[in-house]
């Protein structure tokens, strides 16, 4: 197991992952993460350099035990055996920990199950459509409404995101959602008294995440400018399109395909181990 840490390095594997999209996605936007100021602090794992065979991305430093939101990791493997060594390594994982591993390849949930059936571990799996658009820059132009433009959320707007996202409600989430907003790009569509209407964040992984619209200003094409003007900053910054929906969520799934994103093959999962763990503290 090597930590990467020289530039050359990184800047030698966001080329590699470059060349495995899309089931690269999320290890290579944490990567171009990293190597653009590492807002997240985050660091990359492999099981050997510079030949390869599994990749990991995840939280650099201590990390809380019962915080899934902080410890959110994702992999990538081109030998699915080096990825099933790499876990099991010292040092990799802390297994009495509550930590998530995203992973667009069948054989990251295959690993972790065997691993933690092995462990005595419990796992709660979700499911996601990953969507990616292949050229922003031919997405229909964005027409406001009168009266609405874009603007930023606030540190003061914590609150409101933690109570309108689906994962959040609690105090680990609303520190989460803070770090996301003090971190990472957002866009932000508000009325002309500039409260927050439809907002789309972006997470360590370079991903599109909690894309929302207040219920009582639905229908009226808010989201649809978010999205596109997200996509078009994504792109200038030289990061990929994409996110992942719930599978149950068909209008972010029509929405998306009618701006022209396309649905990968495949289900990406979010593998949360050790739920139980995954609570507040006193």
């Amino acid at each position: 197991m090597q930590i990467l840490t020289s530039p050359a390095q990184l800047q030698r594997l966001e080329g590699i992952l470059k060349k495995s999209l899309p089931l690269a996605l999320p290890v290579y936007g944490a990567v171009l993460n990293i190597t653009r100021g590492n807002p997240g602090d985050f660091e990359v794992l492999v099981d050997k350099w510079p030949d390869f065979g599994a990749v990991l991305a995840r939280p650099r430093g201590e990390v809380p035990v019962n915080d899934s939101y902080w410890n959110t990791q994702t992999a990538f493997y081109r030998d699915l055996g080096a990825y099933r060594a790499l876990l099991e390594t010292p040092g990799c994982q802390r297994w009495d920990a509550a930590f998530i591993i995203i992973g667009l390849q069948d054989g990251v949930t295959t690993v972790s199950q065997d691993l933690a059936r092995a462990k005595g571990v419990e796992l709660d799996i979700t499911e996601y459509y990953t969507y990616m658009h292949p050229n922003p820059s031919t997405m229909p132009e964005p027409r406001l409404d009168p009266g609405v433009r874009l603007g930023s959320l606030l540190p003061s707007h914590v609150d409101l995101l933690n109570e309108t996202w689906p994962y959040g409600g609690n105090a680990r989430s609303r520190r989460y959602l803070a770090k996301l907003l003090g971190r990472f790009p957002h866009v932000c569509v508000q009325d002309g008294a500039g409260e927050p209407l439809s907002w789309v964040l972006t997470d360590h992984f370079g991903t599109g995440a909690h894309g929302f619209t207040l219920p009582a200003h639905r229908r009226r094409g808010h989201m649809r400018v978010a999205l596109t003007v997200a996509a078009r900053r994504a792109q200038a910054r030289g990061f990929p399109t994409y996110g992942h929906t719930a599978v149950q969520n068909g209008p972010m799934q029509q929405l998306q395909e009618l701006l022209g994103h396309q649905r990968l093959p495949g289900i990406c999962r979010y593998i949360l181990h050790n739920p139980a763990m995954d609570k507040d503290g006193p």
